[in-house]
């Protein structure tokens, strides 16, 4: 009998191994659609903690090694705020700029918003503009509005005025408040144009 019971609990902890083994396998990396929608939707961080930090691995390889923009924002995110790693903020910020360097919107909004606010680093709103301004061309919404306010306080260049107008009159939203907030930051912006060039600026589109 105790031989017999030796035995049940034997075989109920190899079953209790291996499913938890098949719990881990279960968890599957990103493809980069899904990464982005994460990080668009600022997912990305909780999802990585969800999945029980199982993944670091592969998304430092990802970042590190097959340098996908995607995963260098993602890997660059994890070091800044200590999420499933040390945190190293400089290690962080030199792959969100990495990621923000391929092109990736969501890189250079977040960069552009640190420059502003002086997030890990000194306000600098020359380099905020020029990061933002690149994330605004590519349809980023948050990068269009937070550019939008900081030339209403008298920043950057009047000549750049018109392709932001024409960007937030194109831009679209089901949010009731954020399209409120986009009229009130277009009627302050068309203040600082003449009437022609505002005009103008609604016929042409500078979206992609």
């Amino acid at each position: 009998m105790r031989i017999l019971l030796i035995f049940l609990l034997s075989l109920c902890y190899v079953c209790s191994a291996q499913a938890f083994q098949s719990n881990l396998q279960a968890v599957q990396i990103y493809t980069d659609d899904q990464l982005l929608d994460l990080i668009k939707e600022n997912k990305h961080l909780s999802q990585v903690v969800l999945d029980e930090c199982q993944l670091v691995q592969d998304i430092e390889a990802r970042a590190i090694k097959a340098s996908m923009p995607s995963y260098q924002f993602l890997w660059g995110d994890m070091l800044a705020y200590g999420v499933c790693v040390k945190k190293d903020i400089s290690l962080g910020l030199h792959y969100m700029k990495l990621a923000a360097d391929q092109g990736l919107a969501e890189g250079l909004e977040q960069m552009g918003r640190y420059y502003h606010i002086g997030k890990f680093m000194q306000i600098d709103i020359d380099k905020a503009i020029v990061y933002l301004k690149t994330a605004a061309s590519l349809n980023n919404l948050a990068a269009q509005m937070r550019l939008a306010k900081i030339y209403q306080k008298g920043y950057g260049s009047p000549l750049d005025y018109p392709a932001l107008y024409s960007q937030l009159h194109h831009a679209v939203t089901d949010d009731k408040k954020l399209h409120k907030e986009i009229s009130l930051l277009l009627k302050e912006l068309a203040t600082k144009m003449p009437e022609k060039v505002v005009i103008a600026a609604k016929r042409t589109d500078y979206t992609n």
